[in-house]
């Protein structure tokens, strides 16, 4: 396997233009099977180990896919789906694929889904999917680990989310555009990914309201048509090049996605000490020799981002003082924190709390990616360190992250892909 050779301790600095978003990407990719007629194309769409898999998927059922990984450009011809069911040997390669879900119950009438793989971070229930569908008029069952969903014609209803579900939302848009009658989603996500997704929509047809709000009002339209749409840039990898050139000391002037979709991790690093100035299509961020320390709790849209949580905590691994982050999206996204006491890190964990004591300086390390973003926040952690570090099982942060290596070498970052 692949994996990555980083000798740390160089100050970054430079300019980056971000790719297409994977969280706005993909489901927009599953969307796109609701188009009974016509070639649809994607434009900024990165070249991710997910997005093959979604590929993949596509054809499976029948879509005629192609996608040029240079230009970023996809184009989706779902006019003879044949296939009901997603399988394991599929699924299981990343959680996202649970998004086939109301495409097909929309086109078949019946879906037979397998539960879904990707990242581990604890307890991924989708029984608020399954139960948006029963309200929808769907019925549904589970069986040998496949949900299973018949539906001749889904009606519109009042969905109501226990908590914001990004996966949740999307099925339900996907389900609803389509429906007999008004369908309202309460305590909806409101990630500017989902209004991306609803966006892509209402463009192809549909009637959609207040996404990007807890509140969505989707109208059903009789059938939705093919188009041209471009992908919104990544916030997430922006904020990780943030954090890079946060814990380097560095600056960086980033661009290619919209700088508001970050307030919150701005005003985080701008408490940190740095010096954080909004462009028209990204910002520049200018970094202290040595961040002050922070408190931070992970959170829904608007909230703190869970997907930057690690990379965070590695900037606070050389912060002064104390830092406290409280992770309260998922409950087992602290896998990252062992692999950061081997580089010398001082970190303990009280339940769903990282107490991080900032040290003077870290040490590299064999360590290892145990998930997308968990790979990135040790990346970081090991650009940083003094001396050597050797990052495995770096697959998981291909899902996430384009030629990640690359862009941090032309920030002037010494690390290496070393293949297996």
């Amino acid at each position: 396997m692949d994996k990555f050779i980083i000798k740390g301790s160089k100050v970054l600095k430079g300019s980056l233009k971000v790719e297409g978003s994977k969280n706005a990407a993909l489901p927009i990719i599953f969307a796109t099977l609701l188009i009974k007629k016509g070639e649809t194309t994607l434009t900024n769409v990165p070249p991710l180990r997910d997005i093959f898999t979604a590929i993949k998927v596509l054809e499976y059922l029948g879509a005629k896919v192609s996608y040029d990984e240079n230009a970023h450009i996809m184009t989706v011809d779902a006019s003879y789906i044949h296939q009901n069911t997603a399988p394991y040997e599929l699924m299981r390669q990343m959680r996202a694929s649970f998004l086939v879900l109301g495409p097909i119950l929309v086109r078949m009438g019946e879906a037979q889904v397998s539960l879904p793989g990707g990242c581990v971070l604890g307890s991924r229930p989708v029984d608020f999917i399954i139960g948006g569908f029963q309200k929808l008029g769907a019925t549904v069952t589970e069986k040998k680990g496949y949900v299973i969903a018949e539906a001749k014609k889904l009606t519109g209803g009042k969905i109501y989310f226990d908590r914001p579900s990004h996966t949740g939302t999307e099925n339900i848009l996907y389900g609803a555009v389509n429906a007999k009658g008004t369908t309202e989603i309460f305590n909806a996500a409101c990630d500017p990914e989902i209004v991306d997704v609803a966006e892509f929509l209402n463009k192809a047809g549909a009637k959609i309201k207040g996404a990007g709000t807890p509140h969505i009002v989707i109208e059903p339209v009789k059938e939705l048509k093919a188009i041209e749409y471009s992908v919104q840039g990544d916030r997430l990898v922006a904020g990780t090049f943030m954090m890079a050139a946060a814990i380097t000391g560095g600056n960086v002037k980033l661009s290619g996605f919209n700088p508001h979709h970050l307030a919150i991790v701005n005003h985080k690093l701008t408490e940190m000490g740095c010096e954080i100035k909004i462009l028209k299509n990204g910002l520049s961020l200018t970094a202290p020799k040595r961040t002050k320390q922070i408190n931070m709790t992970t959170f829904p849209y608007p909230g703190f981002p869970t997907d930057l949580q690690a990379c965070l905590m590695a900037v606070t691994t050389l912060s002064s003082g104390t830092s406290y982050i409280r992770e309260t999206v998922f409950n087992d996204r602290f896998s990252h924190t062992m692999e950061m006491r081997r580089l010398g890190a001082d970190i303990n964990i009280s339940s769903d709390e990282a107490i991080i004591n900032g040290v003077k300086s870290l040490e590299g390390a064999a360590v290892m990616a145990s998930d997308i973003r968990a790979g990135a926040g040790i990346i970081l952690t090991g650009l940083a360190a003094k001396g050597h570090t050797e990052v495995n099982r770096i697959y998981h942060v291909d899902r996430g992250y384009y030629k990640i290596e690359e862009k941090l070498q032309a920030l002037g970052a010494d690390i290496k892909r070393i293949q297996g």
